[in-house]
């Protein structure tokens, strides 16, 4: 097994020489730059590095990265049990526990010893380049994480602090229905009732609602809701007042059966100098290992009583581009959902 030093990469940001690490958000009011994963449940991983230098992702090395073959992923869900999840969901919604949920499965494959998920960043920097991607590197605390994501969950400079929720995927602008739309609106209001409660009365606006962005092979629809801390807010009530899972949804997960969440719904970022935090969506078009597995997580939101297949075969979209990569291949020409056939849902 490979002796792999602890390491951070954000942007042209990396980070090395590892000086602590804590679960308390408290510990982010101080100086320096922390590196943070938080997991399904609110779970802080904070590491503080010593050195911080630009530099940009390296390119691939060939053989750096050894991941799995096509054949080995196993999924948490197979299309019946994520037929049976959308009917328990549409319960819930409907009995006004939960107004909307999102439905994942855990893709997982065996890695050989000494995988280095830095060497997974590099191919995702190549193949899937997206604004918020990063590595966050701590063998010794069970905490490696490739991240690939478009979407921002939460910024902070200052006492000002914005999301920029993703609702609404298609392979083209014209995949993009009035369901989109509403659903987008409906995740925006729960972000500005998020930030109110840290936020000055008053201050929580919506500069960008429904903006459509573009990305390899695919169409987001991208919101922005921003905000100024009020006094005495900080990093605890922050991350508390913006992470989910809710009481209704907390509820609802223990009814269902349990699967494997760690780092695969976590949230990864960095803070710097006290000001600033950049997270991404849990888990979105990336990869968290707990050796000697790689997972995946892609998933769909169900925000209404009407549910269609097309939410389904969405699942592919999202876990394709992150399992060519995580298999060390080459990008696939053409859209998204043209990736490699032999990712591809076999129940589809």
């Amino acid at each position: 097994m490979l002796d792999l030093a602890p390491l951070a990469r954000f942007g042209d940001r990396v980070a090395t020489g590892l000086l602590d690490v804590t679960s308390d958000p408290a510990a982010l009011d101080s100086s320096g730059f922390w590196a943070v994963a938080a997991d399904f449940e609110g779970g802080l991983t904070c590491a503080r590095f010593a050195d911080v230098r630009r530099t940009p992702v390296p390119a691939p090395v060939p053989g750096a990265w050894r991941g799995p073959a096509a054949g080995d992923w196993t999924s948490s869900l197979d299309r019946a049990a994520y037929t049976e999840g959308v009917r328990r969901i549409r319960a819930h919604i409907a009995a006004g526990e939960v107004y909307q949920a999102n439905l994942c499965r855990v893709l997982t494959a065996p890695l050989a010893p000494g995988a280095d998920v830095d060497a997974l960043t590099a191919l995702l920097a190549r193949g899937n380049p997206a604004p918020y991607a990063g590595t966050i590197r701590l063998p010794g605390h069970g905490v490696e994480i490739a991240t690939a994501s478009p979407e921002l969950f939460l910024r902070r400079a200052g006492r000002g602090v914005e999301s920029g929720p993703i609702k609404g995927t298609g392979r083209t602008e014209d995949d993009l229905l009035a369901k989109d739309y509403a659903e987008n609106v409906m995740i925006v209001d729960l972000v500005r009732n998020d930030l109110g409660r840290v936020c000055a009365t008053g201050s929580v606006t919506v500069p960008d609602l429904c903006a459509v962005e573009k990305h390899p092979g695919l169409v987001h629809l991208v919101s922005s809701v921003r905000g100024e801390l009020r006094e005495g807010a900080g990093w605890a009530e922050l991350f508390g007042a913006a992470f989910p899972p809710r009481i209704g949804h907390r509820r609802a997960q223990v009814q269902r059966p349990a699967d494997h969440r760690g780092p695969g719904d976590c949230a990864p970022g960095a803070v710097l100098r006290r000001d600033r935090v950049g997270r991404r969506r849990p888990g979105h078009r990336g990869g968290g290992r707990r050796h000697p597995h790689l997972l995946d997580r892609p998933g769909r939101g169900s925000a209404a009583l009407r549910h269609r297949r097309r939410d389904h075969l969405g699942l592919r979209p999202r876990g394709g581009v992150a399992g060519d990569r995580a298999e060390g291949l080459p990008a696939a020409r053409g859209s998204v959902g043209d990736v490699r056939g032999e990712w591809r849902d076999p129940y589809v």
